[in-house]
């Protein structure tokens, strides 16, 4: 896993830059007119299917890919995770966060998109304000779907569960806390309340977890849990 990345890095009034990617150029320009009618974030550009998404995820270093999960030449699964490559990772100058679109509920390949590094999915009849909330909640380092559904999603990723990393016993007894409320998909003001600290000092401690285990962003945090066997 790349690097940890805890929030945006946009500056002040700085837009979120979208890159969407989907087989269809219909259904593209219909969420560049959303995305672009939305205050904060424009498209910076599109891509037809996977191999071309990722190729423009290096050269135009957006914020946040919408990304289609059936597509020709290379889908969205093997986009993503070509996107959250090390490689890629490692001459990235900015974090980038990738919505998975699908037209199914729970959609198993949503799911191992999760895994390589998507925050979420979408369904692709959403309406304009869902997008736009889901674009603001990956940049933010959020996961879109609800935390008992990206549990039941990742519950059937994981039949066999990995061991646990010696970099997990580094986590102080409150980043464990702190750790095992995230991975229940509870919020910086929930777990505030849970372990008796302030939201700033929780926010520490996340971004605490995040650096000493490496990942990115909350959402990896849940997927880390249960990859080994740590939601309890």
């Amino acid at each position: 896993m790349s690097g940890p990345v805890n929030g945006p890095t946009n500056g002040p009034g700085e837009d979120i830059r979208v890159l969407l990617v989907d087989d269809q150029e219909l259904f593209r320009e219909g969420v560049r007119v959303i995305v672009d009618a939305q205050e904060g974030m424009h498209v910076v550009g599109s891509a037809g299917d996977g191999l071309e998404a990722v190729r423009l995820v290096d050269e135009l270093e957006p914020d946040v890919v919408l990304m289609d999960i059936r597509m020709p030449e290379m889908d969205g699964v093997e986009a993503t995770r070509q996107v959250f490559s090390p490689d890629r990772a490692a001459r990235r100058t900015r974090p980038v966060r990738v919505v998975v679109l699908t037209t199914f509920n729970l959609d198993d390949r949503a799911a191992t998109a999760i895994r390589y590094g998507a925050s979420g999915f979408l369904l692709k009849d959403t309406t304009p304000v869902m997008l736009r909330d889901a674009i603001r909640t990956v940049h933010a380092g959020n996961a879109v779907l609800a935390p008992a559904d990206l549990s039941t999603l990742l519950d059937g990723q994981f039949r066999a569960r990995a061991a646990v990393p010696p970099a997990y016993a580094s986590l102080t007894e409150k980043e464990r806390e702190v750790f095992a409320a995230v991975a229940r998909g509870l919020s910086n003001t929930e777990i505030a309340g849970l372990v008796f600290a302030s939201e700033s000092t929780v926010k520490t401690h996340v971004g605490s977890i995040l650096r000493k285990l490496g990942l990115r962003d909350r959402v990896q945090i849940v997927v880390f849990a249960h990859e080994h066997g740590l939601v309890g």
